[in-house]
Order: structure tokens, then C-alpha cells, then sequence
């Protein structure tokens, strides 16, 4: 054949691609055909080809080959082309279509031996353009996943209580730093049917938009129960009822619960299995212990109830925060020991603190929640 016929035999080739046309193709590609240019998991054979060029087409609703220049030596034949059309159908090298209008370029060469396609190599663009294509829808998903993320700290902090209790003759500090733009942890204050304050520490297991979820609604469930529960045991025993039914059965709460009375200091307390909190009296740091199950694990959970005074001068801190066993409940105490008197001043000592024994390139791993709550001298 001359070097027209096989240029027309090429152009042929290319136009049976851009119509789709299988039937063309299979007659006039040689039975041995092989594809020396081939992407990864692509085979070299005939029906290689014809699948490739099944699935390529099927990306697209209205692809279109051009060839912009033929050159022709030999049995060799060289095509410039262009391929435009919308990656709107099926995945295309797997990438995702997107709808975006795409343009390719192209250089082929193909072996034309007895009137038969027998060869072909190719380079192209369309590799370098998928992967950008690639990369700019990931970055515009990864822009509206970071803005979700912080509309959901936003409503997450605003779930945290805007006031502190106004207790004369006590000082209350709350600190709350996420090791994410959301996190399980949670403080607030229960006001109560007697006059008192119910305060809660807790602590969603996980990260994550799931653990705050998990958070608010048990936030939520807190507050409706805690005007109909007579004592911090009772609280967490409806709680828990109710968590049982609905959070995942891979996900559970830790939970202290306190009511206390201002005017006695007289403190009832409740644990469902959190970090128990420290008290300060006379120079000493004693943990507030008491059992119970984490909320959310097994139904119909009894939890101990135990109770304390808090006297002038005397200091409660529930702190929650996890650091790799690196800080431990031993150096707690001994921090809660060694404060000076004020509830912030306490409060931002422990944090300073974990700062200095963890060093600069700490990266946080839990969320830190503290609660400080002191008795003043009258």
C-alpha cells in the first residue's frame, strides 16, 4: 500500500473510534495488534484495545477525535489530533466524571502491514489533564468540608454553656480546647429543681463529626432529664436509657455528674466510668471516686452516689484530657497540690503544665477539657 492508502486507513482507524463504531475497528485491526503505549492494568492486545476504547468513549456524551495533521514513511503513519468532548458518563481512568469540558492532545503512530492496523504507539496530554482534573475537584470537596467543619465548631461551642452559674461566694473557671475543629468532650451546668447546681465533665469515645454528634445529643438528653432526677445517680441511670437506644453500639460516653449546694457546700457525685476529679483540702489532693458503667453500653446500669463537703478554701478540678498516659492522675494531683488559690490561676496552671512535660512539638491527640470549681471564704 502507498503512504496515502495508509493515511486513509489510519483516518479511518480514528473515525471508527470517534463514532463508536467496533464492528469497523475489529476489521481493520490485524488479529496480532499490539498497543505499545498502554496505561497501568491496561493490556497490549487486540481486544485490549477494543475494551479501552469501549470504556474511553463511554466517558464521555459527545467525544470528538480531529486529526490536525498526518504524516506518513514508510509503513508508518504519524497523527496529530485532538479530542474535546465533557467527562460526563462512566470513570475515565479512574477518575470520577465531573461534567467538566475536557480537551486533549495527541500524537499516534501506527504500523499498517498488509492493509491492517498491526502497531500502535501514543503520547498524549489527557493523563496530565485527568490528574488535574483529579486534584481541582478534591481541593473544592476539601474547601467544603473544611467550611462544614467549621460551621459544626461553631454550633458545637455554642452548645457549651455562654454563662457560669452566678454563685456568690464561688469561683467557677471552665477551659475547653478540641484536638480537632470538633471533639466529644463537654462541660455544663444543670440548674436544679432545689435551688442547687448540677455540673458534668464528659467524654464521647472517638473524633470527629460522629463523637460530636454523639456530644450534643447527650448534652441534650442531660438537660431534659436533669430537672426530673433527684439525685446525680438517677441522672446518669436515664441517661443511660436513653443513650442505650440510639448511639452506635460502638460508641459510649464517660460522664461525672455533681449536684451541689451552695450554701452548705454539701457536693452528692455520680461517675459513669470518666477520670474522677480532684478535690483540694487542706494542702492535699484526694480523687472523688464512685462507680458505674460508661452511658450508652448496657441498659437498666445502676451508678454509685457518694458525697463530700466542700469547705472555704477548698477546690474541685475535673480535668479530662488523655495525652499517651504522659501526664497521669499522680502528677494531677500533685499539680492540684502545689496551686495557688484562684480557680482560673489553678486552671491555667495545669495547662501550662501539660505544655511544658509534653514540649513544643506536641501534637494534641485528645480534646483537654478542665472544670474548676472553688469555695471562697465568706
Amino acid at each position: 500500500m502507498s503512504s496515502e492508502e495508509n493515511k486513509a486507513l489510519v483516518r479511518r482507524f480514528i473515525q471508527a473510534q470517534n463514532e463508536k463504531d467496533l464492528a469497523t475497528l475489529e476489521e481493520i485491526m490485524a488479529p496480532d495488534f499490539v498497543d505499545h503505549s498502554i496505561l497501568p492494568g491496561q493490556g497490549t492486545t487486540r481486544e485490549d484495545y477494543l475494551q479501552d476504547v469501549a470504556e474511553h468513549q463511554a466517558a464521555s456524551s459527545e467525544a470528538r477525535l480531529s486529526i490536525e495533521d498526518q504524516m506518513a514513511e514508510d509503513d508508518k503513519v504519524t497523527s496529530r489530533l485532538t479530542i474535546r468532548g465533557p467527562h460526563d458518563q462512566e470513570m475515565f481512568t479512574d477518575v470520577p466524571p465531573t461534567g467538566a469540558k475536557l480537551e486533549f492532545t495527541g500524537i499516534i503512530i501506527n504500523r499498517v502491514v498488509g492493509g491492517k492496523i498491526a502497531e500502535e504507539w501514543s503520547e498524549g496530554t489527557y493523563a496530565y489533564e485527568l490528574t488535574q482534573q483529579r486534584l481541582d475537584k478534591e481541593l473544592r470537596e476539601r474547601e467544603r468540608f473544611e467550611q462544614e467543619l467549621r460551621v459544626a465548631r461553631r454550633i458545637q461551642q455554642a452548645l457549651l454553656p455562654e454563662e457560669l452559674p452566678p454563685l456568690e461566694n464561688w469561683d467557677i473557671f471552665p477551659y475547653y480546647q478540641p484536638a480537632r475543629e470538633v471533639g466529644g468532650d463537654f462541660y455544663d451546668f444543670l440548674p436544679l429543681s432545689d435551688g442547687g447546681v448540677g455540673f458534668i465533665i464528659g467524654d464521647v469515645s472517638g473524633k470527629g463529626i460522629a463523637a460530636a454528634l454523639v456530644m450534643a445529643n447527650t448534652q441534650s438528653v442531660l438537660r431534659a432529664v436533669a430537672l426530673g432526677s433527684a439525685t446525680p445517680g438517677e441522672l446518669l441511670a436515664q441517661v443511660n436509657e436513653v443513650l442505650v437506644a440510639y448511639i452506635p453500639p460502638n460508641m459510649f460516653v464517660t460522664c461525672f455528674c455533681g449536684f451541689l449546694d451552695p450554701q452548705s457546700g454539701r457536693l452528692t457525685y455520680a461517675n459513669a466510668g470518666h477520670s474522677p476529679p480532684f478535690r483540694q483540702h487542706g494542702g492535699n489532693a484526694t480523687a472523688l471516686f464512685a462507680t458505674g458503667m460508661p452511658l450508652g453500653l448496657m441498659p437498666s446500669m445502676a451508678y454509685e452516689e457518694k458525697e463530700t463537703m466542700l469547705l472555704p478554701g477548698d477546690g474541685l478540678i475535673e480535668a479530662h484530657n488523655q495525652e499517651r498516659e504522659m501526664l497521669g492522675s499522680t502528677r494531677v494531683r500533685e499539680l492540684v497540690t502545689e496551686h495557688a488559690p484562684g480557680a482560673k490561676r489553678l486552671t491555667t496552671y495545669v495547662v501550662e503544665e501539660l505544655e511544658r512535660f509534653t514540649g513544643e512539638r506536641w501534637e494534641q491527640e485528645d480534646d483537654i477539657t478542665l472544670l474548676t470549681l472553688e469555695r471562697l471564704e465568706a
